[in-house]
């Protein structure tokens, strides 16, 4: 006789796994992107670094000194440090199961509502992981090293001393010499490039901004009209939720607000893939037995900063 179906040293058979190899990439003009662009300032502004592999190193210049040379006299030799900096791709998603009686039933467009929903929650979790998260980069719960942990962090490699660029505003919020003296670090850094250099804040700095004039009684910020962006002593402004402090990662950070003053040029932003979404019906797949539909979104990207020296901090501590 044939061997039972049900003996006991019979593995189960292995269940078959749908795969995901179909990713369909978000158009440049979708909702989703133009909803993540609207929300996440390190996507809209950050340099765009493609992508091959998961991982990918960016060249670092240390610079080249100059000094006088007289008659005869041999030249000095520069001893600069270059080096490189690393980008490596993590991944960022969610998967969303619905029934396919909603589908077919609800009024509303679930899918593309849930999409936006989810580009709207990425965008807050980027920036923040990119920004202002103050845990040590581990791949999974802390994806990148933030600007915020590379300003309080020793990086011996160019010679930065940690906090060096960190202010806290302390019981008394931001004031007038203390936003000057944030935007005087990198003001009169190797980094400053007049077009170049912006500030990324939480919108929480909008009233604090507002309540502040120079010497002569003139608010020392302009508000954007018109399509004109925002301006703290003339330089641009933009907004982001993500820019609070957090100890992981999160799409809805609960700590102190951030202000970053900074060369956009130096935020390098990887390229991997996505954002790209993958509806698999009830029809097949793992959802053949519920009539359920699953729907996936990912993004991969990677991120570093240039230079520790191109970023100043203030902290909002009350």
């Amino acid at each position: 006789m044939g061997e039972s179906l049900t003996h006991p040293h019979r593995k189960a058979p292995a269940v078959a796994r749908t795969i995901f190899d179909d990713w369909i990439p978000e158009e440049q003009d979708s909702d989703v992107i133009q909803r993540i662009r609207q929300m996440s300032v390190v996507e809209d502004v950050a340099l765009r670094v493609p992508m091959g592999t998961d991982t990918r190193t960016i060249p670092r210049s240390g610079g080249v000194e100059v000094e006088g040379v007289g008659k005869g006299q041999t030249y000095g030799e520069d001893v600069s440090l270059n080096d490189e900096v690393l980008l490596t791709a993590r991944k960022m998603g969610k998967a969303i199961r619905i029934a396919d009686e909603d589908l077919a039933d609800s009024p509303v467009a679930i899918i593309q509502v849930k999409q936006r929903d989810w580009a709207t929650s990425y965008a807050k979790y980027l920036d923040n992981s990119t920004l202002g998260c103050t845990g040590a980069e581990n791949g999974t719960t802390v994806l990148f090293t933030s600007v915020y942990r590379a300003i309080r962090t020793d990086d011996p490699d160019v010679g930065y001393v940690a906090n060096s660029n960190y202010t806290a505003t302390g019981s008394g919020g931001p004031s007038y010499d203390a936003l000057s003296e944030t935007v005087n670090l990198v003001e009169n850094s190797d980094y400053w490039a007049e077009d170049e250099v912006l500030v990324l804040a939480h919108p929480t700095f909008r009233k604090n901004f507002r309540g502040i004039k120079d010497d002569s009684g003139r608010p020392i910020f302009i508000s954007g009209r018109e399509g004109t962006p925002d301006t703290l002593f003339e330089l641009p402004v933009r907004w982001s939720m993500g820019a609070r402090t957090s100890a992981i990662n999160t799409a809805r950070p609960g700590g102190n607000p951030l202000m970053i003053v900074g060369n956009r040029t130096m935020l390098k932003l990887g390229m991997r893939s996505g954002p790209e979404s993958r509806m698999v019906s009830g029809d097949t797949g793992i959802g053949f037995l519920s009539d359920e539909s699953i729907l996936k979104m990912r993004s991969r990207r990677g991120f570093t900063i240039g230079h520790p020296g191109a970023f100043a901090i203030m902290e909002d501590t009350r």
